[in-house]
């Protein structure tokens, strides 16, 4: 006598391609969070009286070290590793470490903070502009709404009611907001030819000797006087903030950031780097008591939505790691 079977399931694994875009996804979540965790402990150290160029020097030597090893191996299996990616690395180095930072400072002192962070986190705004020009194409609706509700989330997280408009400043935090396209550029282009951890040390070294050089020559100042910042319910020596700051967010923030781009595209990538001011806030609260308001809060989950409208575009082209895509930063 026949009995009735229960069905069978049948699990299929997820394409290799697939994965590949969820773990992106994943690393550019952590590098946000990374990353975002760096200003509620500088900012305390520069109002003890560290100066900006002595926070940025040491922060990217420390994590370009610690990423080294990444770097070293590509040079000993490549003889003229240098020679061929050399130029990328630098251009990496000035753009997206040394001068997304250094442009949003100088932004910073003329004009309030929410109005340069807003106008440096247009950078996935130019992004799609960059590729509607570069491929013709104009973007998918999908991306147009993702867009626009990304952008009034962000304009909601940062709070800029009553700020005053400054030219010089604008146009500062506008230079930040390219050098973190570039960023985003740069770091798709990682490749098993280009490992995305020798860029990053090399790209954070680059960044820590230009900021040296500007330092000599007076530039900048540079002090870190002993002091102890509170964080939290805790008195935490200025020393062990910036290690942390180093080897910690920043080492992390880069190591991931330019691990996830290629997997998930510059587009993405940068759209998931919104949710680097969310998790920002989230920092600040807990380390500075600065408690985000409720329109702070919707803003966040405006951006959410932003980023999953434009991972829900299925029009949208594939990572390439092709050189000619990169041909109009070289």
């Amino acid at each position: 006598m026949l009995t009735p079977t229960a069905p069978i399931a049948i699990v299929v694994p997820a394409p290799p391609a697939e994965r590949g875009r969820t773990t992106g996804l994943a690393l550019a979540v952590v590098s946000a969070l990374a990353f975002a965790s760096s200003g509620p402990v500088v900012k305390p150290l520069l109002e003890a009286g560290w100066s900006l160029g002595a926070a940025l020097v040491i922060r990217m030597a420390i994590a370009g070290l610690v990423l080294s090893p990444a770097l070293v191996r590509a040079l000993r299996r490549e003889r003229g590793f240098l020679r061929r990616h050399g130029r990328t690395i630098l251009v990496f180095g000035l753009t997206g470490v040394a001068g997304c930072q250094l442009l949003f400072f100088a932004a910073m002192q003329r004009m309030p903070v929410a109005v340069a962070l807003l106008i440096q986190y247009l950078a996935p705004v130019l992004l799609v502009v960059h590729a509607w020009a570069r491929t013709r194409r104009r973007p998918s609706r999908l991306v147009s709404a993702g867009s626009l509700v990304a952008l009034v989330g962000l304009v909601l997280v940062v709070d800029i009611a009553g700020a005053r408009f400054d030219l010089w400043g604008t146009i500062l935090a506008l230079g930040a907001a390219v050098c973190v396209g570039v960023y985003f550029l740069v770091a798709e282009r990682a490749s098993d030819d280009l490992p995305p951890l020798a860029l990053a040390s090399g790209g954070l070294m680059a960044g820590a000797i230009t900021i040296a050089l500007l330092i000599a020559a007076g530039v900048l100042p540079f002090a870190a006087p002993g002091v102890v910042i509170s964080l939290g319910s805790f008195e935490v020596p200025g020393l062990v903030a910036i290690l942390w700051v180093a080897a910690g967010a920043t080492t992390i923030g880069y190591g991931l950031g330019v691990s996830a781009v290629p997997r998930i595209g510059s587009r993405v990538a940068s759209f998931v780097g919104l949710s680097e001011v969310l998790f920002a806030l989230g920092y600040a609260w807990l380390l500075l008591g600065e408690r985000p308001a409720p329109v702070q809060l919707v803003g966040g989950v405006l951006i959410l939505v932003g980023v999953v409208l434009v991972r829900a575009d299925t029009a949208a082209p594939a990572p390439s790691r092709r050189p000619e895509a990169f041909a109009e930063i070289r």
